[in-house]
């Protein structure tokens, strides 16, 4: 059976930026294909260019150098309105801190429902919360969750969004073992589902999941190999 078409392909991505001591690069060169489906890691050490990539393929930073399309559509020529448009429709961000994904002035069950009209979709917050262990919270408040719980109800509100491709920058980095564990068991679900996934990591219980894992330095790429996930 032929394989589907990537859901984003790079070719020879840049991105600069500009300091008060002059251009620096942060990411070099990057040629790179996503699958549609399953978990796919960028890893590195700090400074190795993940994030800065991340945000590329979350269509909030335009490369200088270079190509992207996603789904098919060259992200160069769509204006700022049709970017914004599809991260609101087809991607969805999971920032390191898990506070910054959610409105914590709402319910978590009225996250969702926020998550979801973004999108024009209808929404059950409990049938969402049951797969990630949350079953019960939907009246809480979002400060009475555990940072671990708000984590995975942000991958929550990605799912109420329905997005085609999910993205996380370092999403275990801020919880303790017991609470990664528990998003490590998100990701599984979301990758179950036929979900493109695509975080950024050097946990090495993450990196271990990952069907695919493309490991950066110095803003370019080394190497792409086969995860044990795969």
């Amino acid at each position: 059976m032929r394989e589907p078409p990537p859901i984003f392909r790079l070719r020879d991505i840049g991105v600069d930026y500009r300091t008060p001591a002059g251009t620096v690069t942060g990411v070099a060169g990057v040629t790179l294909d996503i699958p549609r489906t399953g978990l796919t890691v960028l890893a590195g050490p700090s400074g190795s260019g993940k994030s800065t990539l991340l945000r590329v393929l979350g269509l909030f930073d335009r490369p200088v150098r270079g190509e992207l399309t996603f789904a098919g559509l060259d992200t160069g020529a769509l204006s700022h309105r049709r970017r914004r448009a599809l991260r609101r429709e087809q991607l969805g961000l999971i920032f390191q801190n898990p506070a910054d994904n959610l409105l914590p002035h709402l319910t978590v069950g009225d996250n969702l429902r926020a998550a979801a009209q973004s999108a024009g979709h209808p929404c059950d917050p409990e049938l969402l919360l049951a797969p990630l262990g949350l079953s019960g919270t939907g009246p809480w408040r979002v400060p009475a969750l555990s940072g671990g719980q708000q984590q995975r109800l942000a991958f929550g509100c990605a799912l109420a969004r329905r997005s085609s491709v999910i993205l996380a920058d370092e999403p275990t980095s801020q919880l303790d073992d017991a609470s990664a564990e528990k998003v490590l068991d998100t990701l599984r679900y979301l990758v179950d589902q036929d979900f493109a996934v695509l975080v950024t990591s050097h946990d090495e219980r993450l990196i271990g999941l990952a069907a695919r894992v493309a490991r950066l330095r110095d803003g370019r790429l080394e190497e792409v190999v086969d995860g044990a996930g795969g």
